[in-house]
Formats: C-alpha cells, structure tokens, sequence
C-alpha cells in the first residue's frame, strides 16, 4: 500500500466516524448535507445544494456529465439499546463515505478526465421519495449511466466478494381507514363493527392470487381500533399494509387484487374503507451495459475470484426508481460483500469497513469505464 491509498483510508475512517455517530432520518439530514458540502468545498469542489430539501450534487470534470453515481444518505429511526433514535443500520454511512472517497481519486484524475462525473447525495431513500424528488428536479436528465452502491449481508455475499447487479423487489404500503357504525356491546346488529371488517380484509388478501412462478406478499401489519371501553363496537379503525412483489408486474396484479378486496369487503358490510400509498418502491430494472461496466470493474479491481452472480433479493432500495422513471437511464447497483452482519436494519448492524475502500476504486472504476464508452461513441 503506497503513502496515497493509506491517506485515503485515513480520511475515509474520520468521514465514516463522523457519519455513524452523527445520523439523521429521511428529509430530515441538514447537518449531515451541510457536513458533506463543507467536505467537498474544501477539496476544491462546487456543490450544489437545494433551497427545498436536503441532499446535494457535484461535477467533477468538464463538459456536461454523461455519468453518474448516486448515494442515500439518510438513517432509521428504531429502538437500539431501549431508546428509539436515528440509527444507520443500513449502510448509508458507509454509502456516503464510499461517495467521498470517489470523490477524492476522481480529483487526482480531474485533468485527464474524458468528460464529467456527477455525484448524487440523496436523501430520503428510507421513504421511498428521495429518488423522485432527484427526478423531478430534471438532475439525471443528462446522465447515460447512473450506478449505485449497497453493503450486503453475510446470507448474499461473502466478506470481499461483490456482486455486479442487486436485484431488489418492488414494495408497496398502503395505509387505509375504516368508517363503519359504533353500537352497544348488546346490540351488534346496530352497528358495523370495523374491527370484524378489518379481519374480513385480511381474509380477502389471502384469496389475492398471483403466478406460483412469481414472488409476491401482501398483508396487514397494523390495526388500531377500539377505545378502553370493551362493551363498545368500535365504528372506525386504521391500518397498514405491507406488499413485496419480485417483479413490478407482480406488484401491478397485487395492487389490482387490493382495489378488488377494498370494493368487495365494503361492499358486504356496507361500511367505507379508504385507502392511501404511502411509499411505493419499484423493482430493480438492470441493464446489461451497465452490468457489464461493473463486472468489469470488479474484475479488474480485485479479480475474477472476487466477482459474485447478480444478488436477487426481496428488499426494497428507491435507486430503481430512476430507470423507472427515465428509461434512457442505463442503471445498476454495486452489491459490496462487507459481511453485514446481524442483519440490514438491525439496530446492532455492523460490517467490514476495510471493504470501503475496495467499494471506492471499483466504483472508480466503473465510472471510468463508462466515461470512455460514452465519449468514444459521442
């Protein structure tokens, strides 16, 4: 390791130290965008912030960027060790500290850069918005090529392999709200009880078919009705429910079957049921071009022995929601092999951060190659 690569890692190590011990939830990050800004104006960079949310953007090299690299930069909110705080416990630290480290070989090759890089910090992946938003403001509109990064589990990915492509499914929560009749405990037939159509909705989901060749779920995951009096039939209740689909066709037939089971249940008990998207994440839609730029990436960075198959994987992640919505885009995610362990959202997760640094240059890497492809062709 030459006198470079260990400064690096360094700087690397204060910027994770100071990431995992400062996080911050979905839209909700200021301190960690002002952090992140401060960083990079130091090194000499331009970035851009928004006068609306959080989250920012930079460009490195010259011209309009044609290539791009995306990070989340937001935490969970969740009990750990009996207090319910921000915590990341899904690797966005790491994320963010990956991003930074591109940053600073990018500019060791500023000036033989064959065209611009831009550098995406989202925020609000957790949410299901962050993406979306990037979208909206028109910043991945120039962009041929976007990759992203994901540390991974020790049940995907060995420690130091990597896998070129995840493929997350698709997620939808659906919140809802129940109005029926509250009536005396002695007089059922007076009211409509929410609570009994509550489990009738729950009784339909299971009657929600998909292809037996697909991989799909959809199920309540809350339910709060009733007050502290136990002889009143409760005439309103709220829900959640939670859908996990392989594909985004399966995720389409789920959400027809739910409109269908929402009609069908209020229907029979005469009462209204409401309901509203919270969050949709869309499934993974890889291109094989870029696919191909990361394998490549990896093979060269730590060799064939350390390249895995494409990851399928029932999580969610909103960097799937740029191709969705730009089809021009030529998207996939770096599955870095850290052994994350106990587990993605575990309030105790850790991982290998050593593999940082192999994530930087193999994402370097990619980056490289897709700027040479686009401006031979260009």
């Amino acid at each position: 390791m030459n006198m470079q690569e260990q400064q690096l890692i360094e700087r690397m190590q204060k910027v994770f130290e100071h990431l995992h011990a400062n996080p911050e939830v979905s839209w909700a990050e200021t301190n960690t965008t002002a952090y992140l800004a401060a960083l990079l104006k130091e090194e000499g960079f331009k970035p851009h912030t928004f006068e609306d949310m959080t989250g920012l953007y930079v460009d490195i090299g010259e011209g309009v960027p044609k290539v791009g690299f995306r990070t989340d930069i937001d935490a969970l909110w969740q009990e750990v060790n009996g207090e319910f705080k921000a915590n990341h416990s899904c690797g966005h630290d790491g994320h963010m500290t990956m991003a930074i480290g591109v940053a600073l070989l990018l500019k060791e090759k500023k000036e033989s850069l064959p065209g611009a890089v831009r550098l995406i910090f989202q925020p609000a992946e957790e949410k299901a918005g962050g993406a979306k938003a990037i979208v909206q403001k028109g910043i991945v509109d120039s962009l041929e090529y976007l990759f992203g990064v994901h540390v991974r589990p020790l049940v995907e990915l060995p420690d130091g392999v990597h896998s070129p492509a995840l493929y997350h499914g698709a997620a939808k929560l659906f919140t809802g709200t129940i109005t029926g009749v509250e009536a005396h405990g002695a007089r059922p037939e007076q009211g409509i009880n929410a609570i009994e159509v509550a489990a009738a909705l729950v009784d339909a989901l299971k009657r929600i078919w998909i292809s037996p060749a697909e991989s799909g779920s959809i199920k309540m995951t809350q339910l709060q009705a009733g007050g502290t009096s136990t002889n009143i039939i409760p005439g309103s209740a709220t829900f959640s429910i939670d859908t996990r689909a392989q594909t985004n066709e399966t995720m389409d037939a789920l959400t027809r079957g739910f409109e269908k089971a929402v009609k069908a249940v209020s229907t029979l008990y005469g009462a209204t049921i409401s309901t509203n998207v919270d969050a949709h994440i869309v499934a993974a839609q890889v291109h094989n071009d870029a696919k191909a730029i990361m394998k490549q990436a990896i093979i060269e960075t730590v060799g064939q022995e350390h390249c895995a198959s494409d990851v399928i994987t029932p999580g969610g992640e909103d960097f799937h929601f740029y191709s969705y919505s730009r089809p021009h885009l030529k998207t996939t995610m770096l599955g870095l092999g850290c052994g994350v362990t106990p587990g993605l959202h575990h309030p105790q997760m850790t991982f290998n951060r050593q593999q940082l640094p192999v994530g930087v240059r193999i994402i370097t890497r990619a980056l490289l190659i897709a700027l040479q492809q686009v401006e031979r062709r260009d």
